[in-house]
């Protein structure tokens, strides 16, 4: 047997050397493996908590949409009641406005909002729900507030700030409020304060920013109003000047710092400090273009961090591979319970956020058919799509009659077919008109219905234009009573002129009983002249005569004037003939009262401009009110002052008594109408006077004299 031959030394090398290579590519295999395990497994659990992130955050979206879109409807109704719109026309009224803040206060309360209050176009507040609280908006500007500046120039607001009067965070949506001719009034806004109430018990925090990348709304304190990115002047400047977050001129940066991987992934990683603790959180962005506001909503990325983790053990310990296979088994399956127990709880979050919208919706349903103001909704086609009670009410057809109707409509007004088609075919071409139009409908049961109508697009839920919403405004309540206003005001100055014709039925008789006595004598004279052959006599006799019966014809006609229903319009006059005229129908009765008149016009003085047998009624009303108050002043002191003169380019004309005065108690009732303090009046003197210098733009005013008596004014423009 031949001797064994060893191996050679290099092979034993070369057998280790393989050995090891084997052992290195081996581990080097298994780490690698281990490490695109960990990887993929902290890449599936980084896309399972974005989805989570994802889910959740439409939760929240949906919970603030609503809260931001619950008010959207609250000023734009709120503005077009009656009592906001004459606060609106008469600010310096406080009966009014007291009538629109209670107004108001009703609606926020039924509303549910946090403050509902009326800015007139200058900014300031003139009603509000808050009114009779220490921190009433009332008198309050906000003429600096963009929800303001963009409701005046006719569109709706939305701005999210802190209050300038009460310094609490809220959100602020706003309407314009307009007249009927859709001229923009003043502005109508709601504030609302979001209460996330729920954020502070979340784990992993949540925050919403604003336009300018700043942290109005956390569940980490120490992020509030703190900027996500650098704010430039021109942003800076715009939150100070608008007051965004009270007198805040700083806002540091959010402390976190934020790592960026793949661009095409929505999720981003953010390190921070929390209470003292470095936390890492996976953070996913939603911006709200509708609102102008990002929600960015957190997850804590040590899950992440766990899940690599233990891939990296379990490819390490390959031994164990079965009990480290049970183990993520089991833990797997722990985590699909955790994940079936969220999604349930997740579930049933959405059922009592769907239930809160369709409660909401049934609300809004509810309120949208106690409207007064009819609602339309047509397709694009013009086929009818949805009307509310109100509408069905105006036009007298149901619901059912009405929907699914093409043009022309039944309710069209037979005489104004032509108009309509021509409102129709302007409403299908998109030339809508926001301030409106009238429109006469004819009511199933014949008789007239006028309204005004406000169209506007209608706009689907995927932002497509789908149709048109029209608003439907009876005003034939409106239009009667404007014509019965009108025959009023002329049958009340006929009435005047016909009470003051009765009250100079005895100074008529009395200048009328001069003349025809003068008549008399003159004429008798003539005859006795005649039968003497005097022609000299005879010829002043009958010159006498007709200048009598020429001032017994200037008596009646001055008279006729007076009381006639239609006069001739505007023209110049002078100050002196008014005043001459009217004084002429008085001069009987001054003497029967004993009074002195002393008259002051410069003979410069400029005319004025207006309906001279109107004045003149003007002025005779005040003279003769005059002479009846100085009734029981001693006759000596019985002088009537009348004077003129040019203050500030407006003439002014004084009538003074020595009467004894008007009571303080008294003084503001004076204008008032049917209000009077003689036996037998009807009240109406002063009021219809001041309406005719309010009509000539004059005013009409009256003040104590010193010494006793009264000072009537009536200021006048002069003629251009």
């Amino acid at each position: 047997m031949p001797p064994l031959t060893p191996e050679p030394p290099t092979s034993h090398a070369r057998s280790g050397r393989r050995a090891l290579f084997a052992w290195v590519t081996a581990i080097a295999l298994t780490v690698a493996l281990i490490a695109a395990a960990g990887q993929w497994a902290a890449n599936r659990e980084t896309a399972f908590q974005t989805d989570s992130i994802r889910r959740a955050m439409e939760v929240h979206v949906l919970g603030l949409r609503d809260t931001a879109g619950k008010y959207g409807y609250l000023p734009l109704t709120a503005g077009m009641h009656p009592d906001v719109l004459a606060a609106l026309a008469h600010p310096q009224d406080a009966a009014v406005r007291q009538r629109a803040n209670r107004y108001i206060e009703e609606v926020n309360r039924d509303a549910g909002s946090d403050v509902l209050y009326l800015i007139d176009p200058q900014g300031f507040t003139l009603a509000a729900s808050n009114w009779a609280t220490p921190q009433s908006f009332v008198g309050q500007s906000y003429a600096n507030r963009p929800y303001f500046i963009d409701a005046l120039a006719g569109r709706q607001g939305l701005f999210y700030g802190v209050g300038q009067t009460t310094g609490e965070p809220g959100l602020f949506v706003s309407a314009p409020v307009r007249s009927e001719s859709g001229a923009v009034l003043g502005v109508m806004a709601a504030k609302v304060v979001l209460r996330q109430a729920a954020w502070a018990f979340l784990r992993d925090p949540i925050l919403l920013t604003d336009a300018h990348g700043i942290v109005f709304l956390s569940s980490v304190p120490a992020w509030m109003y703190r900027a996500t990115r650098a704010l430039s002047d021109a942003d800076l400047g715009e939150v100070q000047r608008h007051q965004q977050y009270g007198d805040r001129n700083r806002f540091p940066a959010v402390p976190w710092t934020v790592e960026r991987g793949d661009t095409d992934k929505p999720a981003y990683l953010v390190r921070t400090d929390i209470e003292g603790r470095s936390r890492r959180f996976l953070a996913v962005d939603e911006a709200l273009p509708d609102l102008g506001w990002t929600l960015t909503v957190m997850a804590d990325h040590a899950e992440v961090t766990a899940a690599r983790e233990r891939t990296w053990m379990l490819g390490l310990l390959g031994a164990g591979v079965l009990l480290l296979g049970g183990l993520y088994w089991q833990l797997r399956e722990r985590r699909f319970a955790e994940q079936r127990d969220a999604r349930r709880d997740l579930e049933q979050r959405v059922r009592e956020r769907t239930r809160a919208l369709d409660e909401a919706h049934a609300f809004r349903k509810a309120m949208e058919d106690s409207l007064l103001v009819g609602m339309r909704a047509r397709n694009l086609e013009g086929r009818i799509i949805y009307v509310n009670p109100a509408f069905c009410e105006m036009v007298g057809y149901g619901a059912d009659e009405l929907l699914g109707r093409l043009p022309p409509y039944p309710y069209w007004h037979p005489d104004d077919v032509a108009q309509h088609w021509r409102h129709n075919d302007t409403m299908l071409s998109g030339q809508t008109d926001l301030s409106g139009f009238e429109s006469r409908l004819r009511h199933r049961d014949g008789h007239e219905v006028i309204t005004r109508v406000y169209t506007a697009r209608l706009i689907d839920a995927g932002g497509q234009h789908s149709g048109w919403m029209s608003s439907v405004v009876d005003i034939t309540a409106q239009k009667r009573a404007e014509l019965r206003q009108r025959e009023n005001d002329e049958q009340l100055q006929h009435a005047q002129r016909l009470a003051s014709l009765g009250e100079m039925a005895s100074t008529l008789a009395h200048e009328l009983n001069q003349p025809l006595m003068a008549l008399s004598n003159f004429a008798s004279a003539a005859k006795a002249f005649a039968e003497q052959g005097n022609q000299a006599l005879l010829a002043d006799s009958l010159d006498e005569t007709v200048a009598q019966a020429q001032r017994s014809a200037e008596i009646v006609r001055r008279i006729r004037g007076f009381v006639r229903q239609r006069t001739a319009g505007a023209e110049d006059c002078a100050v002196s003939a008014l005043v001459a005229n009217a004084m002429a129908l008085l001069q009987g009765e001054m003497r029967l009262r004993q009074v002195r008149a002393e008259v002051r016009i410069p003979p410069a003085l400029p005319t004025v401009r207006g309906d001279r047998v109107l004045l003149e009624q003007v002025l005779l009303n005040l003279l003769s009110n005059s002479l009846q108050a100085m009734q029981a002043t001693p006759p000596e002191q019985r002088t009537l002052e009348v004077e003129a003169e040019v203050v500030e380019g407006r003439v002014l004309i004084r009538v003074a008594d020595r009467g004894p005065g008007i009571d303080a108690a008294l003084a503001e009732q004076v204008f008032a109408p049917f209000f009077t303090t003689k036996a037998g009046g009807l009240g109406l003197g002063l009021n219809i006077c001041r309406t005719i210098v309010e009509a000539h733009r004059g005013r009409l005013s009256f003040a104590d004299r010193p010494g006793g008596g009264t000072v009537f004014t009536l200021e006048l423009e002069v003629s251009t």
